[in-house]
């Protein structure tokens, strides 16, 4: 997962964007990036409106987030702004030139760290019980075809026994301390503000018994080849990644679903009264559209259903979030 991902001829190393394989709420909607800037004024206002505000976009892919974002704040907030981009691939052309692009992870921030649909693509590996017991499962990279192989290390074990246990042969898990480390990784670099991931998820009272390992390509599901043909995620244990990052440091925890943040946030989904179209058809049609995009974005059968972890360090959950 890790060549197939991020190797010299990888999915992303090749700079390939997401909106052209899979609908994120980056590209469903520039509504996703304004609830963000909301949170990202409270998150100012909590910090003491400092000089210097870090806004980081943790997998940016086309760094359309950063950019819609800049588009939306207010006009105070702006040239205190810092946003950065972390994202292997190379920086598009059409990004702005304000948004500084590195490929790995400031050493410290002060402000806003997203993870938007980063958490899934950490590579991590799957394992399978099979009558002679847990066994790690390994695939040939360019046909997909598996096979049993050693038994998970003791780190790996000890992982499952907490979050993810296996019962019944053919029972599969992914194994997410991976992810843990790397949220706590930026969580440990807050030394005040938020950290947001954004993912699918699931929890240990709910995990899937056969996993959730997928490839994306082109729109479509596809087996998840290990080639650099295709993408290749799994669901993210969010709750495990919350036990991480508060041992990282973080001071407060909400942990939550993309449409009760969204919502809290300001996006309803609700239809304009009918007799705007009488009196003002053309901001009827525009809150029309507005409605359309926050109903897909808090859909819970579809983007709405993301899990939403945040986590403070030095300040409290912002009440945006509390108060719904």
């Amino acid at each position: 997962m890790e060549r197939a991902l991020y190797g010299d001829n990888g999915f992303y190393r090749r700079g390939e964007r997401p909106a052209e394989h899979f609908r994120t709420s980056v590209n469903a909607s520039p509504r996703f990036a304004a609830a963000i800037a909301r949170l990202l004024v409270e998150v100012d206002a909590l910090l003491g409106h400092p000089d210097h505000l870090d806004v980081v976009d943790i997998g940016a892919g086309s760094g359309g987030l950063l950019t819609n974002i800049l588009a939306c704040v207010p006009a105070d907030l702006a040239p205190r702004l810092a946003p950065t981009a972390v994202e292997i691939a190379p920086r598009p052309p059409d990004c702005p030139d304000r948004i500084t692009w590195r490929p790995d992870l400031p050493d410290t921030i002060t402000g806003l760290a997203v993870a938007n649909e980063w958490l899934d693509n950490v590579p991590l590996d799957v394992v399978e019980r099979t009558p002679d017991g847990i066994r790690t499962v390994l695939v040939h990279p360019s046909t997909g075809s598996e096979r049993p192989g050693p038994a998970p290390s003791p780190e790996d074990q000890d992982w499952l026994d907490r979050w993810w246990p296996l019962r019944e042969p053919g029972d599969r898990a992914e194994i997410g301390h991976p992810r843990c480390a790397a949220w706590a990784s930026v969580v440990g670099r807050l030394s005040r503000g938020l950290a947001l991931a954004v993912d699918y998820s699931h929890s240990r009272v709910s995990r899937p018994v056969y996993g959730t390992l997928t490839g994306y390509r082109d729109g479509l599901t596809v087996p998840a080849v290990p080639d650099g043909s295709c993408d290749v995620t799994a669901h993210v244990a969010l709750d495990a990644c919350t036990t991480a990052g508060e041992r990282a440091g973080a001071t407060s925890t909400l942990l939550t679903t993309q449409r009760d943040a969204l919502r809290a946030l300001g996006l309803s989904g609700s239809r304009p009264p009918i007799t705007l179209a009488h009196s003002d058809p053309r901001a009827y049609v525009t809150a029309l559209c507005r409605a359309g995009e926050d109903a897909e974005l808090t859909d819970p059968s579809g983007l709405g259903s993301f899990g939403w972890l945040t986590q403070t360090v030095q300040i409290p959950i912002p009440s945006a979030l509390t108060s719904a």
